[in-house]
């Protein structure tokens, strides 16, 4: 039924021909184009199709949805966020420093979405979406970013963090970095200042926060509220 350019039986698998891999990396091009120019709502398959001179059968054998689509922007965009982040990490050993540029690269790579934010939010905010954050066709992507806050954490040499609390902060720093994607997708102050006020004052209350992880007193309790919080991204 569908033009399968002897893509095989599993279009997405790793055992593309070359004419096959060319085929679906112009239709993927095209889609990433179509979402960054026109928005989740104004990305279509038959408009993809027709950017990628393929049939729209053909666009949809390699990918059989809009969202398996923006799942290839999710990777895409995470993967610049490593590529712009992992550079800058080498440039400073303290920890608030180094969060700061994963949470400040990670927001660079969203900005050229930021006008048609709100029509991904509502694609994803389905708890059984498989565009929410949380599902697991949205791992690769959330793989890479949590990798990038234990990267952040685990080399950090200045005002490091505990082993008990190191290993648990990447997902509670996944999540925060969620939040405040949220609260940015609906900043419409210029720049996104509000956001970055927001970031700012974060990171100064946690440089504050950071001793207390090393007072017995206190430890205990802190590190029932970070499982609390690392369950919920689970």
């Amino acid at each position: 039924m569908f033009e399968n350019e002897d893509a095989g039986p599993d279009a997405t698998s790793a055992a593309l021909t070359p004419k096959a891999e060319r085929t679906r990396a112009a239709i993927r091009d095209a889609a990433l184009r179509s979402f960054r120019d026109h928005g989740f709502d104004g990305t279509t398959m038959r408009k993809v199709a027709a950017d990628a001179g393929v049939s729209i059968g053909n666009a949809y054998y390699y990918f059989p949805t809009k969202t398996h689509l923006v799942q290839e922007l999710y990777v895409e965009v995470q993967e610049a966020h490593r590529a712009a982040a992992l550079p800058r990490l080498d440039e400073t050993t303290d920890l608030v420093e180094r969060l700061a540029i994963v949470f400040r690269t990670g927001l660079e790579q969203l900005r050229p979405f930021h006008e048609y934010a709100s029509g991904f939010l509502t694609a994803m905010i389905a708890p059984e979406s498989p565009l929410n954050p949380m599902s697991a066709e949205s791992s690769p992507a959330r793989d890479i970013t949590v990798g990038l806050f234990r990267e952040a954490v685990a080399r950090a040499k200045k005002n490091p963090l505990p082993e008990e609390f190191a290993v648990r902060m990447p997902q509670a720093l996944w999540l925060g970095y969620l939040l405040l994607s949220l609260y940015w997708s609906y900043d419409r102050s210029p720049g996104q200042r509000r956001t970055e006020r927001l970031l700012t004052q974060a990171l100064k209350l946690l440089k504050l926060g950071l001793p207390l992880t090393r007072m017995p007193v206190v430890r205990g309790p802190l590190r029932g509220l970070l499982d609390l919080v690392v369950e919920v991204g689970e």
